[in-house]
């Protein structure tokens, strides 16, 4: 039998106890290592659950992965996720709760890809702005690139990887605005963010939270403890939010 098992977020400790009980008698564990991270080396895992990881990388999962459920009618493979095993990105879905705004406020949540010089998609902008003209919420996933190839090497059938890169919320900020330089439809403005949040952020990984004007005054009091100028977001909120929901 072959286990997805979701990890959480966070750490070795965060895995359910039902998963925690498959991990410790599979005949093989293999842990998804390229669409998002742990807090904590795959070396740690393996002391706490007492078995080997092998890792899989995006080429074993998406190439070979007929050596993982080699097996797996006659015995059991666990198959480790980074957070929800059933979908991409799911568990910052209840994660983002700890920001303090209310689920119920949040619209459409959209992705944020590396631009590169020939593909700069906006797709993202039309959702971001129907969020924002209904007062809602916006969560951003950024993008991640472990183990990819150049596209000079991919045409060349090099197999050279390109090293990891985790998008930063600056770097996110930076294509958005680059974005409304595009598009000019006023969906809003990022510039000071763009210009000083990866040196407060700490490391990968990130997402972004773009605050829609419904909000509730709960909410105020919960993002203030977050402001690194609480007499700025005091003004902000007068301003641009206070009396909206």
């Amino acid at each position: 039998m072959l286990y997805l098992i979701g990890l959480g977020l966070s750490d070795e400790t965060d895995i359910t106890v039902k998963g925690l009980e498959i991990v410790r008698k599979a005949a093989r564990v293999y842990l998804e290592n390229y669409t998002a991270i742990l807090l904590v080396e795959t070396k740690v895992l393996e002391e706490y659950y007492g078995r080997p990881v092998i890792v899989a990388d995006r080429e074993m999962v998406e190439s070979d992965s007929d050596s993982i459920l080699k097996g797996a009618e006659t015995e059991d493979v666990a198959f480790l996720v980074v957070g929800d095993p059933y979908g991409p990105n799911a568990s910052i879905m209840s994660a983002i709760g700890a920001a303090g705004l209310q689920l119920y406020n949040y619209g459409q949540t959209v992705s944020m890809v590396f631009f590169t010089d020939s593909w700069k998609p906006t797709s993202f902008y039309d959702r971001v702005k129907e969020n924002r003209t209904i007062g809602l919420h916006t969560l951003v996933l950024l993008d991640i690139k472990v183990k990819e190839q150049s596209l000079e090497n991919m045409a060349r059938g090099r197999l050279i990887y390109e090293p990891p890169r985790y998008m930063t919320v600056g770097q996110c900020a930076e294509q958005m605005l680059e974005s409304e330089e595009i598009r000019g439809e006023n969906a809003g403005t990022l510039k000071e963010l763009a210009e000083g949040a990866d040196e407060v952020l700490g490391g990968p990984l990130h997402s972004l939270v773009l605050l829609g004007r419904r909000t509730h005054e709960l909410e105020h009091v919960f993002v203030r403890e977050f402001a690194l100028d609480k007499g700025r977001w005091d003004e902000v909120w007068k301003r641009d939010y206070e009396g909206r929901t």
